[in-house]
């Protein structure tokens, strides 16, 4: 496996895929992997004759009062990871971590502002975060000249996001979503996890419970928004250390809001449990 720190070393690892003709994976990352990045690579590593895994913790979509200086770092065990994944797939995995220079060099200031799907949600409450996420994204796809790149669900309105781009600004590269990856009491495997105090990761599975409930209710035949939120509220809210920063019913196009189900509809959680904020998402497509 090859570790580079530069454009000018990934470009001369993925020559000869390239001048073969070799499908090449994408799989960005901001380090700090789980098994929910880990089933992105193999998922990738299936598909496409080699994967670059990218790690980047990428400053341009953090907040001012977020968490980048703390977020955590751990490129060592990260490539430990990965060898242990590419030894398992019997692939070809190259690890792509830059210094912030080389991603965004002095004088930079060119940033991609996407609408739409953006602006909801995420969009609201963290200003600039999309425009961020959207750049550093589009800059990595022309660094890797990927042919696939992978993202998961949990961030969906994320996905959402970069789908649009491409679609809008004709970027060759085909995406995919894979499922979302839980812990055994259903909690989405996120990086943040490990910021959880133990009682905070007891209460944390409420995300996933309230979600449960939602499933249930329309599944048995519920379609009112307001009435199903309300009894995932009951679930969420009793706990004083949850702050709902929102429960969304979205068209899972656009996310556009929507208050009576009558098509597929991704339900969308934003929850600060004590000092960490989650995101959880269910998407029901079948009812």
């Amino acid at each position: 496996m090859f570790l580079v720190h530069s454009l000018s070393e990934l470009r001369e690892k993925l020559a000869e895929h390239r001048c073969s003709a070799q499908k090449i994976g994408l799989v960005p990352t901001m380090g700090a992997l789980h098994e929910g990045h880990l089933s992105l690579v193999r998922r990738s590593m299936e598909i496409c004759a080699v994967t670059v895994v990218s790690i980047f913790v990428n400053p341009t979509q953090f907040g001012p009062t977020e968490d980048f200086a703390r977020y955590p770092r751990t490129l060592e065990t990260d490539v430990a990871l990965l060898a242990g994944v590419e030894i398992e797939k019997k692939g070809k995995i190259i690890v792509f971590a830059p210094p912030p220079e080389e991603v965004y060099p002095p004088g930079f200031s060119t940033y991609v502002e996407v609408g739409g799907t953006a602006e909801p949600l995420e969009g609201e409450r963290r200003p600039g975060h999309f425009r961020g996420v959207a750049t550093v994204v589009l800059k990595l796809f022309n660094m890797s000249r990927a042919d696939v790149a992978f993202f998961g669900q949990k961030d969906f309105q994320q996905v959402a996001v970069i789908r649009q781009m491409v679609r809008e600004l004709n970027v060759p590269v085909e995406i995919v979503t894979c499922p979302i990856v839980r812990e055994s009491d259903g909690l989405a495997m996120s990086s943040r996890n490990r910021y959880l105090s133990p009682e905070s990761r007891r209460r944390a599975v409420t995300l996933y419970e309230s979600l449960c409930l939602a499933q249930r209710m329309i599944l048995a035949g519920k379609r009112n928004v307001s009435e199903i939120r309300e009894k995932m509220l009951e679930i969420l809210t009793p706990h004083p250390e949850h702050a709902v920063d929102y429960v969304a019913f979205v068209d899972p196009r656009t996310l556009a809001s929507v208050s009576e189900i009558t098509e597929p509809v991704a339900i969308l959680l934003a929850v600060r449990v004590g000092e960490t904020r989650l995101i959880d998402n269910f998407l029901i497509d079948r009812f």
